[in-house]
């Protein structure tokens, strides 16, 4: 006797037994129900038992069944990681994650260098203010805004981050906006990335705490809709100066002070410290660190 079952036929009990159906089974596997009965059955042909109790439009493990199973399960989990992680070892794509933001401000303006130095080469892009599960989701890298402090990833710094001032040149004009006590007058547009108006303001102006708290505010879970807010001379924004530099470039946006806060995070490409970074993905790293490097890119 074969030492090994049908082995086509333990995936196919896989599905079954968590689909609980051979129809769902077969829509997974994308065959008829017809040939998912028959490879169950060539199965319990070759166990010698019943895996499944069979009713009209309605199967339920036995329990035989089901404990084979659970412990074939962990083992054919093994193998489709193994297998994936072979298959995409030399695969010449990579998936990389960003915040919103970001990936709409940032990355668009030097992407086109990367794709000219390495046209071999495709880039998946995921944007998300979620932390990714790699292996899960499928992602090589990410950059993500924190502290960069996580023993399980490698970290490796992009860039510092500072809040900064930025608004409509028309919109200061219509406020009279000549020194930082004169935001008084304005509205304030705050972002989940950075919801530091209190402390700006607080140390670069003599308003007082109860002015700062009655000052009228805009909240925005994306940055990039702050900005665009700005833009059309709706308010105040304090964001990062990676993320407005085409608007500065275009004259949309400009800093009427030059008063920076530094903050404590910063933007970091990272990855998984067990897992090994293919070439695809090891070079998009490369170039992410040399692009935000100081100096001509």
């Amino acid at each position: 006797m074969n030492t090994y079952p049908p082995l086509k036929a333990l995936v196919f009990l896989d599905s079954v037994m968590r689909n609980r159906s051979f129809s769902a089974a077969a829509s997974e596997l994308c065959v008829t129900p017809g040939a998912v009965g028959q490879q169950i059955q060539k199965l319990e042909e070759w166990l010698g038992l019943p895996l499944f109790i069979r009713q009209v439009r309605q199967i339920t493990p036995t329990p035989d069944g089901l404990a084979y199973w659970q412990q074939i399960q962990p083992a054919l989990a093994r193998i489709a990681d193994a297998s994936r992680r072979v298959r995409h070892q030399r695969s010449r794509s990579v998936a990389l994650s960003m915040p919103p933001t970001f990936a709409a401000k940032w990355f668009p303006r030097r992407m086109a260098g990367f794709l000219t130095r390495h046209p071999d080469i495709a880039l998946h892009l995921n944007s998300t203010t979620t932390l990714v599960e790699f292996e899960r989701d499928g992602i090589d890298l990410a950059i993500r805004y924190f502290d960069g402090d996580d023993p399980a990833l490698e970290t490796t710094l992009l860039h510092t981050d500072e809040a900064r001032l930025y608004c409509q040149p028309g919109y200061a004009a219509a406020i009279g906006l000549a020194q930082p006590d004169d935001i008084a007058r304005a509205t304030l547009l705050t972002t989940t990335m950075h919801p530091h108006w209190p402390i700006w303001l607080e140390r670069f102006t003599r308003l007082s705490a109860a002015q700062i708290e009655q000052l009228p505010q805009i909240r925005f879970d994306q940055g990039v809709m702050a900005i665009e807010a700005a833009r059309q001379g709706q308010g105040l924004v304090l964001t990062s100066p990676l993320l407005v530099e085409e608007e500065l470039a275009q004259g949309g946006l400009y800093a009427p002070f030059d008063h920076a806060l530094p903050l404590s995070a910063g933007y970091y490409v990272i990855h998984p410290r067990a897992l090994p970074l293919r070439p695809a993905a090891l070079a998009l790293k490369d170039w992410l660190i040399e692009v935000a490097a100081p100096g001509p890119a």
